[in-house]
C-alpha cells in the first residue's frame, strides 16, 4: 500500500506540474499551517515509500485536486508491451524450402515476371470484385510459393521472390476479404506478413497488416484491429516512405473509429491529421513504392470523410463525400459503391432521408451486379439506418422494394 501511494503522489504531481517544492507548499496550505512544515524532502521520501504520509494524506490529495481513496488505490498493472508483427506471423513456416529438392535454376527473369502479374492483378482489382478475382489471385499466390519452395535460387533472388510472394499475398487477400472469405484473407495477409518479414521489407510487411487490421476492424474484432494497426506503425517507424506512412495512420484513424467511444473518436482523428501531414512531407526524398500509386490526398479525403460519418457528423462529411465524388472514375464501380453508401448514411445523420433515399437507390443498383461482399453489406447498413424514416415515401418505397420491414 506504501508503494502504491508513493507511485499515486508522483505521478498526480508530475501530471500537474507541480515540483516536489510546489506539492510541499500546496499541502501545508491545504492543511491551513502557517510556515512550510512539510519540505521538499518530505515529499521525496513520500514518492519513495521511506515515509508513509498518514496525517498528511487527505491534505495531499486536496492539493491534488483527488480523494485519498485515489491515493489510496492499488498500483495499476505495468502496460503490456507493444504488439509486434511478429505477434500475427503464422505459425510453422509455411515458406521453407523443400529440403533435398533440386527444382529448376530460378532467376530474376522469373521474378520481374511474377512482378508483372502481380502489378496486373492489382490493376484489375481497381474495377473488378473479389468474387470474380479470387481464383485467379489465389492460383497466382500458390505459383509463387511453388516457385520459392521448389525452385534453386542465389539468395538475392529468393529475397526478391519473398517480396513479391508477400505483394501478391496483400492482393489476394484484400481480394479474397473483398469476396466475404474473411478466414482465407487472415490466413494469406499472415503468410503475406512472414514472406515480407524473411525479406527484410518492413514497409511491405506493415501494409499487409495495414489490411488485415483493417479486416479485423470491419469483422467485430476491434480490439485485435487496432492492435495491428498500431504496431505496423510502430514496427516501420517514423522514416517510413510517405505515402506507406500515410497509409498506415489512415488504418489507425480506421480501427479507431470502428472500436468507438469518444477517446478513440479522437485519436482517430489525430491519426487523420497525422497522415495528412506525413503525404505532405517528402523532405527526405524517399520513394514509396510502386503498389502504393493509388495513395493520394483525395484517398485521405475519402477516409476523413468515412470517419466523420461513423463518428455522426454529417456537416463535415457531406461535403467532403460530395467533393470526392465529383471526380470520381465512374469505372471504379466498388468503390463508387461504397464512397455512396456512406453518403448515404451521412444524408440520414442529417435528416435529409428523401436524398438519402435516392443515393441508397443508386447504391443497391450499382451493388446488385458487383459481386463483393464489402458492397453487399454497405446496403444491408444502409436500409437499416433509414428505417427510423420509414414514414417518407420514398424511404417506405426503397425499403418495400428490397423487403425491408
Amino acid at each position: 500500500m506504501t508503494n502504491a501511494i508513493g507511485a499515486n503522489i508522483k505521478r498526480l504531481r508530475e501530471a500537474r506540474g507541480y515540483s516536489q517544492a510546489r506539492l510541499a507548499h500546496e499541502v501545508c496550505r491545504a492543511a491551513g499551517v502557517i510556515g512550510d512544515p512539510v519540505g521538499r524532502q518530505e515529499v521525496s521520501r513520500w514518492e519513495t515509500g521511506k515515509r508513509t504520509p498518514r496525517e498528511w494524506l487527505p491534505f495531499i490529495a486536496a492539493a491534488l485536486g483527488v480523494s485519498a481513496d485515489t491515493l489510496r488505490a492499488p498500483l495499476a498493472p505495468p502496460e503490456p508491451p507493444l504488439p509486434t508483427l511478429a505477434d500475427f506471423l503464422p505459425e510453422g513456416d509455411p515458406l521453407s524450402p523443400l529440403q533435398g529438392h533440386s527444382g529448376r535454376r530460378i532467376g530474376m527473369g522469373a521474378v520481374e515476371d511474377l512482378q508483372q502479374r502481380v502489378h496486373g492483378l492489382r490493376l484489375a482489382d481497381d474495377v473488378l470484385a473479389g468474387g470474380d478475382l479470387i481464383r485467379p489471385a489465389l492460383r497466382e499466390l500458390r505459383s509463387a510459393v511453388k516457385l520459392y519452395r521448389e525452385g534453386s535460387h542465389t539468395s538475392e533472388v529468393g529475397r526478391q521472390l519473398l517480396r513479391q510472394i508477400g505483394e501478391v499475398a496483400q492482393i489476394a487477400g484484400w481480394i479474397a476479404s473483398d469476396a466475404g472469405q474473411h478466414a482465407e484473407a487472415e490466413r494469406i495477409y499472415r503468410l503475406g506478413i512472414s514472406a515480407a518479414r524473411q525479406a527484410e521489407d518492413h514497409t511491405l510487411a506493415g501494409n499487409i497488416a495495414g489490411s488485415l487490421a483493417y479486416q479485423l476492424s470491419n469483422t467485430g474484432r476491434e480490439v485485435e484491429g487496432l492492435k495491428l494497426a498500431r504496431a505496423a506503425v510502430n514496427e516501420t517507424g517514423p522514416d517510413a516512405p510517405p505515402k506507406a506512412r500515410a497509409l498506415y495512420l489512415d488504418r489507425v484513424a480506421w480501427a479507431h473509429v470502428k472500436a468507438g467511444g469518444i477517446e478513440n473518436g479522437q485519436q482517430a482523428m489525430r491519426a487523420l491529421g497525422e497522415a495528412g501531414q506525413a503525404l505532405s512531407d517528402d523532405s527526405a526524398g524517399t520513394e514509396s513504392p510502386a503498389y502504393m500509386y493509388w495513395v493520394d490526398a483525395g484517398e485521405l479525403r475519402v477516409m476523413e470523410s468515412r470517419v466523420y460519418t461513423e463518428l455522426h457528423r454529417p456537416l463535415r462529411a457531406v461535403p467532403l463525400l460530395r467533393e470526392v465524388l465529383s471526380g470520381y472514375d465512374a469505372t471504379h464501380t466498388r468503390e463508387m459503391a461504397l464512397y455512396l453508401s456512406w453518403m448515404a448514411v451521412a444524408l440520414a445523420d442529417a435528416n435529409e432521408p428523401e436524398e438519402a433515399a435516392a443515393v441508397a437507390e443508386r447504391v443497391v443498383s450499382l451493388a446488385s451486379d458487383i459481386p463483393s461482399e464489402r458492397t453487399a453489406e454497405r446496403v444491408r447498413v444502409i436500409l437499416q439506418r433509414l428505417r427510423e424514416y420509414a414514414d417518407v415515401p420514398e424511404v417506405a418505397t426503397l425499403l418495400a422494394e428490397h423487403q425491408v420491414t
